[in-house]
C-alpha cells in the first residue's frame, strides 16, 4: 500500500492535510521535520508532502530541509513553508514579507499543468486561502511558474522533470475551493498512487496483525462506553475472541442508562469476555467535600488503576494492556515543537502499562476520531453508539461543579437526560460535537408554584467542533433551547433557574473543569 509521509513544521493545519491525503484513499503518516533522513528513508514513503509552518525560512533558528531527500527521485508537494524551503534550498530567492497575507486570494493559472487539472473558477481566477508572512520572489533554476495572484508573482511552482511541485496556499482547508482536487491531483496524476486506504481494508489488516502480534496470549482492556474503547474491543474480540478480557468500572460517574447501553448490547451481540465492577462507593467517598478539579481527577484516576489492576491480577496469562489511542494523541507527542498534549486520560489512565507491567496494543494509533466512526460502521455497531457524544474520563465529576454529592449528581443525570432526549428528538444530535448539562455551585431565586424558590443552576453548554481541539458554541434553535429549559425547571427537583454557555474554545475549553 502506498504511503504518503508529511513532513509537519509547525502549520495549525497539517492534521488536515494528513486527512485529505486519506479521505483521497492513501494511506498518510504526519512525522516531525527533525526526523533524520535515514529513518525518513526507512518509513519507504511513496510521495513527501512538507507542511506550513510559522517560522520564517531566512531565520536563523527556523526548521530546515535535507536537501539530500530531493534526491531521492520522490515525487514533493510544498504547502506555503514547503514551498519557501525548496526555493530556499535549491537555490531561489525567498522575500521577507513586511505584512502577512491572510485570508482568501484569487489564483490565476498561468501555466496549465496536471497540479491544477480539473479545477474550476470564473473567468480564469480560482479562490484560494493564504496564510504566510514571505514568500518566493524568484523560483529556482529548472523551475516554471505555475500561477500567480494580485500580489504574488510566484503562487505556484514546479520542476517538472523532479517532480518537485510547490504552492503558496493552502489546498487542505475548506477555504480553498476545489482544494482536495489539487492533492488528488498530485497523489494520482503527478505521483501516480493508487488508492488503496479504506477503512475495510483497515480492518480486515488490524485484525489480522492483532493476531500475528499476540499469538495466544490474553490481553486486557479498560471498556469506558466510548466510542474508542468500543472500536479497540470489537476489533480485538474478532482478533483473539474469549483471550480478550474487558473491564467495565461503574465509578458511580456515569450517566443515566450508561451501563445499559454498552454492555448489554456489547455482551449480547459480540459475546464479549467483560466483567463489570461494582465500585460507586469507592469512588464517591473520597470525593466528599472536594471542589478542586485537579484532585478529583488525580483521585478518580488512582482509585480507577487500583481498582482495574485488582481485577486484571485476578485474570491469568495476561501480557498485554489494550487502549484506545488515537493518531492526533501520537502526533502531539512527537510534535518537532515539543510534546503539547496529555494522552486523553478516559482511554489512557498514566501509570498503568508500569504498575501492571503490560506491554500496550493500541490498534487505532494510526486513525483520527472520524475514521474510528468509520471503523465502526465496519464492524456493525449501532448508531447509538457510533455516535454517542465524547464524555470525559472522570465522567460527571467535572460537570458537578464545586462539591460532589449524591443528590447533586442525580439532579445532573436528570438534566442531563432531557438535554440529550431533546437534541435527539430533534435531531440535532449528529449535527453537534457534544452537548450536556452542567450543575453550577450556586443558587438563585426563583418563584414556583406562587411560592419564592432558592435552588440550583443548570448550564447547558452545546458545542461544535471537528476535533475538539478547537470550538464553538453552537447556534441551536432558540424553540430547541426553551423546550431544554422548560422541561429542566418542571422535570429535575432541585432546579429553578437554565443558562446557555456562549464561549469558544479557546479562550473557554469544551467542560467546564
Amino acid at each position: 500500500m502506498d504511503k504518503v509521509v508529511i513532513l509537519d513544521y509547525g502549520s495549525q493545519y497539517t492534521q488536515l492535510i494528513a486527512r485529505r491525503v486519506r479521505e483521497a484513499g492513501v494511506y498518510s503518516e504526519i512525522h516531525p521535520c527533525t526526523i533524520p533522513a535515514a529513518e525518513l528513508k526507512a518509513l519507504k514513503p511513496a510521495a513527501l508532502i512538507l507542511s506550513g509552518g510559522p517560522a520564517s525560512v531566512l531565520a536563523p533558528e527556523s526548521p530546515g530541509l535535507d536537501a539530500s531527500i530531493l534526491d531521492w527521485g520522490l515525487p514533493v508537494l510544498g504547502i506555503c513553508y514547503g514551498m519557501q524551503l525548496l526555493a530556499h534550498y535549491l537555490g531561489g530567492k525567498v522575500h521577507a514579507a513586511k505584512d502577512r497575507e491572510y485570508g482568501r486570494a484569487d489564483l490565476e493559472i498561468v501555466s496549465p499543468c496536471s497540479l491544477f487539472e480539473g479545477l474550476s473558477g470564473t473567468a480564469g481566477k480560482h479562490k484560494v486561502w493564504m496564510s504566510h508572512g514571505d514568500h518566493v520572489d524568484t523560483p529556482p533554476q529548472g523551475f516554471e511558474i505555475l500561477a500567480r495572484t494580485g500580489s504574488l508573482k510566484v503562487a505556484a511552482m514546479a520542476d517538472a522533470s523532479r517532480r518537485l511541485y510547490a504552492i503558496q496556499f493552502h489546498p487542505e482547508v475548506a477555504h480553498t475551493d476545489d482544494g482536495d482536487l489539487v492533492l488528488r491531483n498530485f497523489l494520482f496524476k503527478i505521483a501516480g498512487l493508487k488508492p488503496g486506504w479504506s477503512m475495510a481494508s483497515f480492518v480486515e489488516s488490524t485484525i489480522k496483525d492483532l493476531r500475528d502480534t499476540l499469538g495466544d496470549d490474553h490481553v486486557v482492556c479498560g471498556l469506558s462506553g466510548g466510542i474508542d474503547s468500543t472500536v479497540v474491543a470489537v476489533l480485538l474480540h474478532k482478533a483473539i475472541g474469549k483471550r480478550l478480557h474487558c473491564i467495565f468500572v461503574d465509578n458511580g460517574l456515569l450517566r443515566i442508562n450508561e451501563r445499559e447501553e454498552v454492555i448489554d448490547f456489547l455482551t449480547e451481540s459480540f459475546d464479549l469476555n467483560l466483567k463489570y465492577v461494582e465500585a460507586q462507593d469507592l469512588f464517591l467517598s473520597p470525593l466528599e467535600g472536594v471542589t478542586d478539579p485537579e484532585r478529583k481527577r488525580k483521585i478518580i484516576g488512582h482509585n480507577f488503576i487500583e481498582v482495574f489492576d485488582a481485577e486484571a491480577h485476578k485474570l491469568q496469562g495476561v501480557k498485554w494492556l489494550a487502549q484506545g489511542t488515537l493518531y492526533p494523541d501520537v502526533i502531539e507527542s512527537i510534535s518537532f515543537k515539543g510534546p503539547s498534549a496529555v494522552i486523553k486520560s478516559h482511554h489512557n489512565v498514566g501509570g498503568l502499562p508500569e504498575k501492571m507491567n503490560l506491554k500496550l496494543v493500541e490498534p487505532l494509533r494510526e486513525l483520527f476520531k472520524d475514521e474510528v466512526r468509520k471503523v465502526a460502521y465496519e464492524l456493525g455497531l449501532p448508531d447509538n453508539i457510533i455516535w454517542r457524544h465524547p464524555f470525559p474520563g472522570p465522567g460527571l465529576a467535572i460537570r458537578v461543579i464545586g462539591e460532589i454529592t449524591r443528590e447533586r449528581l442525580e439532579i445532573l443525570r436528570q438534566a442531563d437526560k432531557i438535554v440529550q432526549h431533546e437534541l435527539q428528538a430533534s435531531g440535532w444530535y449528529r449535527k453537534v460535537w457534544q452537548g450536556f448539562a452542567v450543575l453550577l455551585p450556586l443558587k438563585t431565586v426563583g418563584v414556583m408554584g406562587d411560592e419564592r424558590s432558592y435552588e440550583s443552576v443548570i448550564a447547558l453548554r452545546i458545542v461544535d467542533s471537528l476535533d475538539a481541539m478547537t470550538a464553538d458554541w453552537t447556534r441551536v434553535p432558540s424553540e430547541i433551547l426553551a423546550r431544554m429549559s422548560n422541561r429542566i425547571i418542571n422535570e429535575v427537583k432541585g432546579v429553578n433557574r437554565v443558562v446557555l454557555d456562549i464561549s469558544s474554545k479557546p479562550p473557554s475549553t469544551i467542560e467546564w473543569e
